[in-house]
C-alpha cells in the first residue's frame, strides 16, 4: 500500500535554533519514515512580510537546509525543495485566487495578527500578505497532501485549505481530497532570558553554535531571582535552566528539583551540567552539518533532486487542474477565414 503524503515548510530565516529543532524538526524526522514526505523552504511566504529585505534569502535558505540535514531530515526518505523552484505552485495560487472570496481572507485571524505585529494599517497591507492563506493552500494541494503536521493552534490554517479544496471540487468536480491534520507535540523552549526563544530577541541557542558558545549562553540563563546566595533555597519552576531539564534531561528533573529547593547545588553548577547535557545532544547534529558543509556539492544535489521531484509531482496536479477547468495548455493557432 502506498504511503500517505505529508507536506510541511519553513520560512528561510537563516540558522535555526533549539525551538525549531525540538518543535518541528524532531517531528519531521519521525514522520519521514511513516509518510511520503515533502518538506520545503517557503521563500515566497517570506516575501509576504519581508518583500523589502531579500538580500540574504538565498544564503538563509542554504543555512536552513544544512540545519534540516543536521537534525536528521533524510533526503533518502523525504523530498526537500525550495518553494519558488516549483512554478506550478504559483500557477495554482493564481487559479485558486480566482475562486476565493475576499471576505474569507479579510476574516482570517492570522492575517489580522500578522498585520498587527508588523504595525500595518489596513491601507498598507499588500495583496501578498492578505492572500497568503491561498498560497499556503496551494502549497498543500499542489502536492495532493493527505496529511499536514500542525499543532492545535494551527488547525484554523489547515481548515482554510480544506475550504479551498471543497470550493474547487464544487465548481469543477472532485479533484482534491481534503487534507487532514497530523497533530504534533512541540516542546516549548524559552530563550535564555525566559522569554519566547527568538532570533530577534537575541536570546536563542542556534543548532550551529559551537560548544563553547552554547556553554556561554547557558551560563547567562535567567534563574530564580529570589535566590541571591549559594545557600538560599530556590524555586526551580521559575528557573529557565530547569525548563531545559524538563525537555532535554527528564530523567534528572526530580533530582534537580530536590537539589535546587534544598540548596545542595548552586545555579552555576546546575548551568554547567545543563551545558554539558545540551552540547552532548547537539554533537551528532554538528557532525552531520559538518559533513555537508565540507562538501557543498552534496547540498546542491539534495536541493536539485528535491526540486525536480517536487516539480514533477506538482506538474501532475496542474495537468489535472487545467483539464477540469477546461483551460488551454497551448493556445491553438487562429485560422483566418477566406474572404
Amino acid at each position: 500500500m502506498a504511503k500517505k503524503r505529508i507536506l510541511s515548510g519553513m520560512r528561510p530565516t537563516g540558522q535555526l535554533h533549539l525551538g525549531h529543532w525540538l518543535g518541528v524538526l524532531t517531528n519531521w524526522e519521525r514522520l519521514q519514515g511513516e509518510y511520503d514526505s515533502y518538506f520545503f523552504a517557503a521563500d515566497w511566504h517570506a516575501l509576504t512580510t519581508k518583500y523589502n529585505d531579500t538580500a540574504d534569502i538565498r544564503q538563509d535558505t542554504r543555512l536552513m537546509f544544512l540545519d534540516w540535514l543536521a537534525a536528521g531530515v533524510d533526503p533518502e526518505q523525504a523530498t526537500l525543495f525550495i518553494q519558488s523552484s516549483v512554478l506550478e505552485v504559483a500557477e495554482l495560487n493564481l487559479l485558486f485566487s480566482m475562486i476565493t472570496p475576499v471576505n474569507w481572507l479579510q476574516r482570517n485571524p492570522t492575517v489580522k495578527e500578522q498585520a498587527e505585529e508588523l504595525h500595518l494599517a489596513e491601507d498598507s497591507m499588500t495583496q501578498g500578505l492578505l492572500g497568503y492563506p491561498v498560497l499556503m493552500g496551494s502549497d498543500i494541494l499542489a502536492f495532493k497532501s493527505d496529511r499536514v503536521p500542525v499543532g492545535k493552534d494551527q488547525l484554523p490554517h489547515l481548515e482554510f485549505s480544506r475550504d479551498m479544496a471543497r470550493r474547487f471540487n464544487h465548481l469543477y468536480g472532485q479533484t482534491f481530497a481534503e487534507p487532514q491534520a497530523v497533530l504534533t507535540e512541540a516542546a516549548s523552549m524559552v530563550g535564555t532570558d525566559g522569554r519566547k526563544m527568538s532570533k530577534s530577541y537575541g536570546n536563542d541557542i542556534k543548532l550551529a553554535d559551537p560548544a563553547d558558545v552554547v556553554t556561554q549562553k547557558v551560563m547567562t540563563m535567567v534563574t530564580d531571582p529570589q535566590r541571591q546566595r549559594r545557600t538560599d533555597p530556590g524555586n526551580p519552576e521559575v528557573c529557565t535552566v530547569f525548563s531545559y531539564y524538563k525537555v532535554l534531561a527528564p530523567q534528572l528533573v526530580s533530582q534537580v528539583d530536590t537539589e535546587c529547593r534544598s540548596a545542595t547545588i548552586g545555579c552555576v553548577q546546575c548551568k554547567r551540567r545543563m551545558a554539558e547535557t545540551l552540547n552532548g545532544a547537539l554533537d551528532p547534529l554538528r557532525e552531520r552539518r559538518e559533513h555537508f558543509a565540507r562538501q557543498p556539492d552534496l547540498l546542491d544535489d539534495v536541493i536539485r533532486d528535491g526540486n525536480r521531484k517536487a516539480r514533477e509531482t506538482a506538474q501532475e496536479t496542474l495537468a489535472e487542474v487545467r483539464e477540469v477547468m477546461k483551460l488551454n495548455v497551448h493556445t491553438p493557432a487562429v485560422t483566418k477565414s477566406p474572404r
